[in-house]
């Protein structure tokens, strides 16, 4: 008898493993990173012609969180390598999540919780990066390393301007490959210790966020508690970040930070991903003071492809804050910031970035406007980021 009451247990047991091993993470992503029927714009040939010959670049896309093959097309999600083929994509930048708080909403948020640790988990992740938030990062970077590496190189992780300079000119020679820059999304990751921001660079990070959902030892967060402005170790990272070649990014930080960070930056600032407060009047997006703070750095503000970053799913709704932009501090300062796989629900996916530089053409941009937003202004701040300041 107990043999057999041994064999039912060890079944059940490794049903319930799969379960939560196997079908509970992708269930969450499918469940978190939708694209819904939305009004497209009807294509042209003549902007199929036009999108075809853009360098387009994109500021923030959340895939290496989940457990999916970068270089397989999901039938989940927003992002991977033959969407981003087919949407002719130049260079993504994949940011590291690392924390997440219970309950997460734009108003207030605590940094006593966390989703991430059960999510790395179940998604069997090494060990080391069920306790770690800097070993989660780490553990993004060797992802992409990795899938860059199994990709017969039609996947690179770009971590110079010669890198970056390279890609470009081998796409222009009609190259099929695609860039992949890393991003920190908040400097929780550090755990405290600024040395670890040479580990995050040594990985291959070249843009960091100061705070995400909730405010951590170097910012508040816009979504906080206390919402403060820059702490002593949140300076010291700044003035090392623009020392080593990393890209400074506002997206989450708190109005107090966002003013701090704008006082002190010698080099050009990014909001990597959001909205502008004057076309969808979300509290993170960004008012018109930042905007032009943003805009005197030299800096891009990334425009975002969902509901609380436009007040809809809708290309047009972006063309509305990217012209906003435009109108406000010029066409320089103005890009590209989806957050696609960031648990948000958008009305296209990587693979149909067409209907974008459709809706621009519709709103009256022209040829090198609709260039400049769609990759040209992002490709050249991060250029000029990386090298050592």
């Amino acid at each position: 008898m107990k043999r057999p009451i041994l064999i039912g247990v060890a079944a059940v047991l490794a049903v319930a493993a799969f379960g939560v091993f196997g079908i509970a993470p992708a269930a969450v992503e499918a469940g978190r990173n939708r694209v819904v029927a939305t009004r497209l714009p009807h294509v042209t040939p003549q902007t199929r012609a036009l999108h075809a010959s853009l360098a387009i670049a994109d500021m923030h896309a959340d895939t290496l969180l989940w457990r999916r093959n970068l270089l397989d097309r999901a039938n989940r999600g927003q992002v991977d390598l033959p969407r981003l083929q087919a949407g002719n994509v130049a260079l993504q930048v994949f940011s590291s999540v690392t924390k997440t708080p219970r309950h997460q909403n734009y108003d207030a948020n605590g940094a006593d919780s966390d989703n991430i640790t059960l999510l790395a988990i179940a998604q069997a992740q090494p060990p080391r990066t069920w306790g770690s938030l800097l070993q989660r990062s780490l553990w993004h970077a060797e992802k992409l390393e990795r899938a860059a590496a199994a990709s017969g190189g039609a996947l690179r992780v770009i971590r110079t301007p010669a890198e970056l300079a390279r890609l470009l000119a081998d796409r222009a020679a009609g190259r099929k490959v695609t860039g992949g820059l890393l991003s920190i999304e908040g400097l929780q990751d550090l755990e405290g210790n600024p040395a670890n921001l040479n580990r995050l660079y040594a990985a291959g990070f070249r843009v960091a966020g100061f705070a995400h959902f909730f405010d951590n030892e170097a910012a508040g967060s816009m979504h906080g508690q206390a919402k403060g402005g820059l702490t002593p170790l949140g300076r010291q990272m700044l003035r090392r970040m623009e020392a080593l070649g990393m890209v400074v990014d506002v997206a989450h930080a708190s109005h107090a930070a966002v003013a701090d960070i704008l006082a002190l930056a010698r080099r050009p600032v990014v909001s990597s991903h959001g909205g502008v407060q004057a076309t969808c009047k979300v509290n993170r997006n960004l008012t018109d003071a930042e905007i032009r703070g943003i805009a005197r750095t030299g800096g891009v503000v990334g425009i975002g492809y969902w509901e609380a970053a436009v007040c809809s799913t809708s290309p047009e709704a972006m063309a509305a804050a990217i012209a906003h932009v435009r109108d406000l501090v010029g066409i320089d300062h103005v890009g590209l910031g989806s957050d696609f796989d960031g648990a948000v629900t958008t009305g296209f996916d990587a693979s149909q970035l067409v209907v974008v530089t459709q809706a621009l053409v519709d709103r009256g941009f022209s040829e090198q406007e609709i260039a400049k937003v769609m990759g040209g202004n992002v490709l050249r701040v991060l250029k000029a980021g990386m090298e050592r300041g």
